[in-house]
């Protein structure tokens, strides 16, 4: 989803609040660290690749993971175990440094017949693996008969070296700001606020800024299959965690083993055609919801006779809340526009969130603006006690860090009718977050990632014909961007963000014969 102020390209495929990392001293690096999370003494590649984990039980999250309690034992009792992997803070500067990056992991239940690690990146950028792994692992219980489980917040992220910028309060004013200008006043006061939060990510984290892209969090995961000692990165990534998982691939193709994606980032999408077809597919998913309600009649909340009707009602609320924000219940906040879209778009990664959406832009009409807040909240990483994760921080940093292209305010409102064309709702919304890395202090890397990886081994790759954040069409493109005999297509024809997680028993089946037994499916398959 765009974010304001932060361009969301890439999405967290799940939306959890858990775990969380004992930080445990590991050998290598000497020194302490600075106010960035940065070890000092030199980082020797081959040095850290031998480097012993320390494994203990897992402490609650920080308030950088998103806060919450320590993870629950796993089914049959076993524990979580958290550990400190040190890494470069610069791969090519040896002298500059380590950043200590937290790690998570479960072991298989058959130590017998263990295949290996299989990681997992849950997507964002920005969200924690750490936090989110032990949340969503009932769903991927039946990988840990052979696999241990385990994931990391990417450098940059929750408790590894974490970007910070804003304190809550003003994250408070930042992301309830009107993120969809409509007069210079707006305007300015929209640039200003970019602005600002890109001077308060440079003061308080400037020396792991330049560090934070996703070719940084390849090179990461090659280290972690190195110190967890296997030969080959067995992977699950979903989301973002599919472009990361490319990157991968292109940097280390022999190194590749069983690997899947879901919910695939288009590879071949630059900044701009990303935040359009983010656009596309939520305005698609928006469709859905609504003919749902349709289809339901008189026992849906929201009034229409066909979906232009129902959406209608959807445009003028967020026309309303432009002009007049309503109180979020008794809270002392209001629900702002802004807030408002991105509450929409959150309640569109799950079908099961349907009814939160029908339920908060019923209860927004009539004046409580609490529930689409909350939704908000969610997406933007903001608790219950006020206090925010750092997975907008970091979401802005990586996606910064990556991409090249440096919108102007004026190209900005030039782009501003195709966006509006492909959505009345999310158009202007995704449209004006072209600028979210304008004023960023560091250049990017690419127009679009190489994924290129002749000679890997084969990549399941995932598309779901109804996926609002990642469409289907990035499935297709993954696959022939890894190259002959790597990406191997599997359609999935369901509504939400992601397959494997819906609980669809023909994909599930599918990628747990591959991970577990090696068993390619056929390309093409197709799941409903």
């Amino acid at each position: 989803m765009e974010h304001h102020p932060a361009p969301r390209k890439r999405t967290l495929a799940a939306a959890f609040s858990a775990a969380a990392v004992l930080l445990a001293a590991v050998g290598c690096s000497g020194g302490g660290k600075d106010a960035n999370g940065v070890g000092s003494g030199t980082a020797d590649q081959a040095e850290l690749a031998t480097q012993k984990l320390s494994w203990k039980a897992c402490s609650a999250p920080t308030p950088a993971q998103g806060s919450g309690s320590a993870p629950s034992p796993l089914p049959g009792g076993a524990q979580w175990k958290c550990a400190t992997m040190k890494a470069p803070l610069d791969y090519n500067d040896p002298h500059a440094g380590t950043v200590d990056l937290a790690l998570i992991r479960a072991e298989a239940r058959d130590k017998n017949n263990r295949i290996g690690s299989l990681v997992f990146n849950f997507g964002g950028p920005g969200g924690s693996g750490v936090s989110t792994l032990p949340a969503a692992a009932g769903d991927y219980e039946a990988l840990r008969a052979r696999y241990d489980l385990v994931s990391f917040d990417p450098r940059g992220v929750g408790a590894s070296a974490p970007v910070r910028c804003e304190n809550d309060s003003q994250l408070d004013t930042y992301f309830a700001q009107d993120a969809t200008p409509d007069d210079a006043t707006e305007e300015k006061s929209y640039v200003e606020g970019l602005k600002s939060f890109a001077t308060a990510c440079q003061d308080n984290s400037g020396k792991v800024l330049p560090h934070v892209g996703t070719t940084d969090a390849a090179r990461d995961m090659d280290l972690l299959r190195q110190v967890l000692g296997d030969k080959k990165l067995y992977y699950m990534g979903i989301s973002y965690g599919t472009e990361l998982g490319g990157v991968y691939a292109h940097l280390f193709p022999k190194h590749v083993g069983r690997a899947v994606f879901d919910a695939v980032v288009d590879p071949t999408s630059n900044a701009e055609q990303g935040a359009l077809g983010q656009a596309k597919g939520f305005q698609l998913a928006l469709d859905n919801f609504a003919q749902d309600c349709v289809n339901r009649g008189d026992k849906c909340l929201l009034r229409g006779a066909n979906v232009k009707e129902v959406e209608d009602v959807i445009v003028k609320l967020l026309a309303d809340l432009d002009k007049n924000p309503i109180p979020a219940g008794n809270s002392g906040r209001q629900l702002t526009q802004t807030q408002a879209t991105n509450g929409i778009a959150q309640a569109l990664y799950s079908k099961e969130y349907w009814q939160l959406l029908e339920q908060g832009v019923d209860e927004a009409e009539g004046g409580n603006g609490a529930l689409l807040l909350a939704l908000s909240d969610a997406m933007n990483g903001r608790g219950k006690d006020g206090t925010y994760s750092n997975i907008q921080a970091a979401n802005a940093a990586v996606n910064c860090a990556d991409f090249k292209e440096r919108y102007s305010l004026d190209q900005t409102k030039a782009k501003l009718p195709e966006f509006q064309r492909a959505s009345a709702v999310f158009g202007s919304f995704m449209g004006w977050g072209l600028m979210g890395c304008t004023e960023w202090p560091v250049a990017g890397q690419w127009e679009t990632p190489d994924v290129s990886a002749p000679g890997a081994a084969p990549i399941v790759v995932i598309g779901n014909t109804g996926d609002p954040a990642t469409p289907y069409a990035g499935a297709r493109n993954m696959v022939d961007k890894l190259g002959p005999g790597v990406g191997v297509e599997l359609t999935y024809k369901g509504q939400g963000h992601g397959a494997y997680n819906s609980g669809n028993k023909c994909v599930q089946g599918a990628v747990n014969a591959y991970l577990l037994d090696g068993k390619v499916p056929a390309a093409g398959t197709v799941c409903q």
